[in-house]
């Protein structure tokens, strides 16, 4: 199993900045990426960012692209979710996603971010 801890959730306006981490413990061996999903109220969770555990690869979606940094060192643990120039929209509860070379999925509970306007 691998478990997942968020934090750096919190409350900015909009424009403002905040970083997200993810720590990992367990199997981690087993870990072919990890990544960050959201979910706003009443909406599906969507994909934010991945990167890949080795750090090579990294893939955004289109409506963060610019403006959110997924990484990770290797030598350490988190990942870390870096948000500039946040907009009302991205106002979610943020998931920590841990992808296995098995293609099992394993979540954190997850991270609240608000963004006022």
């Amino acid at each position: 199993q691998v478990q997942l801890v968020e934090s750096g959730g919190g409350l900015v306006q909009a424009g403002g900045s905040l970083r997200l981490s993810c720590a990992a413990s367990g199997r981690t061996f087993s870990i072919y990426a990890m990544g960050w999903f959201r979910q706003a109220p009443g909406k599906e969770r969507d994909f934010v960012a991945t990167i890949t555990w080795s750090g090579g690869s990294t893939n955004y979606a289109d409506s963060v692209k610019g403006r959110f940094t997924i990484s990770r060192d290797s030598a350490k643990n988190p990942v870390w979710l870096q948000m500039n120039s946040l907009k009302p929209e991205d106002t979610a509860l943020y998931y920590c996603n841990a992808y296995t070379w098995s293609g099992a999925d394993h979540w954190g509970q997850g991270t609240q971010v608000t963004v006022s306007s």
